[in-house]
């Protein structure tokens, strides 16, 4: 099924939702959440104006998805439900392959990058979010994708010939016009820092990135300055200026890198601190924000980050336990330390271990047996009809971290909801048990994610955004 501009983008219609939660008796001194009661007429969007957050400031960049009336970029046909989900297995195939070849062999960083690259290009048009940031002086404010999978920031900059960069909404980047910018030499230090580069002694540095569908990426690695609020600038940014670039990469003008690698922007904004965070919305018709340094609400309780040498750019954190309506599922840790657990940005659907989705599912639709249910929609396998209902109950999901740490999921982090009468329950099961455990953004919407490198911590506080 297409998407139809007046359900502005129902396949994310995770919508603020006027839920109430239903609580049970303290079980070992802990009070349990147990159900999401939310009404059915607020599924899906109801309007197609942007309902901004009161606290949203001139210290955060806005935060939304790329299809939608708060997009800046946001026109044109938005994909099916089916396509989106097979984009997000391609990313989830291609994050698999990385990690299994990094796990198995000791391998450098760029012959790693050469292989198989942090995301698939197609992933990006698609199931990522995207910021406005400003390049050069003056400043062009260019929509990019923001994703914690990459390093290296990169925009589509002219001249471009004729099929050499693919259609975006904004304007080409025009480096003659930028009084800051300058390329990197072959010769300088900073160009050993890419995974992947074409160099001479006597000439420019350039970039090439290859995604998992073939898209890509190549041109100048560049300094310039980099706007990221009307207050915050970094001086002599490190990014790629693109002048071949092809494949699906949606209306972008690039993206924005926030892994851990040298290259990215957390890297590079030193005055930071090695601090930064957001709050996914939780429709295309609401937004969030993206913030660097700072220090983490009261409500934010972290869990120890994990490093991995031969993947260094990624963060990892320590899965436990899942808790259902409750209740703490029969899953023995060891089924998520072995693989490991990697948080991304840029997956959509969460993928467990093939033991523990089988558990999480089975709980789930032992609670949900009053509901009749639908068909499946591509890899989710658990949905409903709420055809006819005034209101709905759902379990609670929680997530439980190292430390003690843990999210009860929003109920916009619980159901897929493609239309009233299919919602999904939306989390999906690795193909092998030695695949590595991804937690999406779906489960991330509406929770403050704080990454804070240098103390090797990842926070979370719930209902942020």
């Amino acid at each position: 099924m297409a998407f139809l501009h007046s359900s502005v983008f129902s396949c994310f219609a995770f919508v603020v939702l006027a839920s109430t939660l239903i609580h049970t008796p303290q079980v070992h001194g802990r009070e349990i959440e147990s159900r999401h009661v939310v009404s059915v007429h607020s599924l899906l969007p109801s309007s197609s104006a942007c309902s901004l957050p009161k606290d949203l400031n001139t210290s955060r960049l806005k935060v939304v998805h790329p299809h939608g009336p708060c997009s800046p970029i946001g026109t044109g046909r938005e994909p099916s439900h089916a396509k989106l989900l097979n984009r997000d297995q391609a990313r989830v195939d291609s994050l698999h392959h990385r990690i299994s070849t990094a796990s198995s062999r000791e391998s450098t960083r760029s012959s790693l990058a050469a292989t198989i690259p942090a995301n698939t290009g197609g992933s990006l048009g698609t199931g990522n979010y995207i910021v406005t940031v400003g390049f050069g002086t003056p400043k062009s404010d260019l929509t990019v994708v923001f994703d914690t999978g990459s390093d290296l920031t990169w925009i589509q900059c002219k001249p471009c010939s004729s099929g050499s960069c693919y259609p975006q909404q904004q304007p080409l980047f025009d480096p003659s016009q930028s009084s800051t910018y300058s390329n990197i030499s072959c010769s300088s230090p900073e160009c050993s820092l890419l995974d992947s580069s074409t160099c001479s002694a006597s000439s420019p540095c350039r970039y090439d990135i290859e995604y998992g569908d073939n898209s890509q990426s190549s041109g100048y690695f560049s300094h310039d300055t980099l706007t990221l609020t009307s207050s915050e600038l970094v001086p002599s940014f490190m990014f790629g200026c693109g002048d071949e670039n092809s494949g699906l990469f949606g209306t972008a003008a690039g993206l924005l890198g926030l892994g851990r690698g040298k290259v990215s922007l957390v890297s590079q904004a030193r005055k930071y601190g090695g601090v930064f965070s957001y709050c996914l919305p939780s429709s295309s018709s609401s937004a969030g924000y993206l913030t660097f340094g700072g220090g983490a609400p009261s409500n934010v309780k972290f869990t120890p980050m994990l490093t991995f040498s031969d993947m260094p750019s990624f963060y990892f954190l320590s899965l436990v336990a899942i808790r259902v309506g409750g209740e703490q599922l029969p899953i023995s840790p060891t089924v998520f330390s072995t693989p490991g657990t990697l948080l991304d940005s840029g997956t959509v659907i969460t993928r467990l271990p093939p033991s523990a989705y089988v558990a999480l599912r089975s709980r789930f639709r032992q609670q949900m047996r009053k509901y009749k249910t639908a068909p499946a929609l591509s890899i989710l396998d658990t949905c409903y009809d709420f055809t006819g209902y005034e209101t709905v109950s759902v379990p609670t999901v929680e997530l439980v971290f190292g430390g003690g740490t843990s999210i009860n999921l929003d109920f916009a982090g619980i159901l897929y909801v493609a239309k009233v009468s299919q919602a999904c329950l939306a989390f999906a099961g690795n193909g092998d048990v030695s695949d590595v455990t991804i937690i999406g953004n779906v489960q991330q919407r509406r929770v403050n994610v704080v990454y804070d490198i240098p103390k090797k911590q990842i926070g979370f506080g719930a209902k942020s955004c």
